[in-house]
């Protein structure tokens, strides 16, 4: 199964508060282990909601929103994309990973959707385009 380990936001991350070199070793091992493990696909930090944008939708409209955005602890300030077997491999990993800011933090796991979790409105026809799209970006 596919998840997404998402670091939540904290006021030092939305300052733009830089990691220490130790952290960045810290991390860089981590991510180091992941790979050899074979669980992480993909994974990246995310500069402030400041330096964002958010784009509300309402029917054909569309609003485009500055950050800064409130409620901090909402926020993600990075990510991860791993494979594991079930949800108990990846709280482990995520057990072993180091304190990702200077002070308390937390980390949330969610499942990412598969094309067969939507089985009963997959149509050849509406799974074209995501096959088609997912062979492009396989390609690159």
């Amino acid at each position: 199964m596919r998840v997404m380990v998402i670091v939540k936001a904290t006021v030092d991350s939305e300052q733009g508060a830089m990691p220490s070199a130790e952290l960045m070793e810290a991390m860089g091992n981590y991510n180091e282990e992941l790979a050899k493990a074979g669980i992480m696909l993909s994974g990246d930090g995310l500069k402030p909601s400041s330096n964002g944008k958010r784009i509300a939708f309402d029917g054909p409209s569309r609003i485009v929103m500055d950050g800064p955005f409130a409620e901090t602890k909402e926020l993600i300030a990075g990510y991860w994309i791993w494979e594991v077997k079930d949800m108990e491999e990846a709280v482990a990993w995520v057990k072993r990973c180091p304190n990702p800011m200077p002070g308390p933090s937390e980390i949330e796991i969610r499942p990412v959707y598969e094309m067969t979790d939507f089985a009963e409105a997959a149509t050849e026809e509406s799974l074209a385009p995501h096959e088609r799209a997912r062979a492009i970006i396989e390609s690159r």
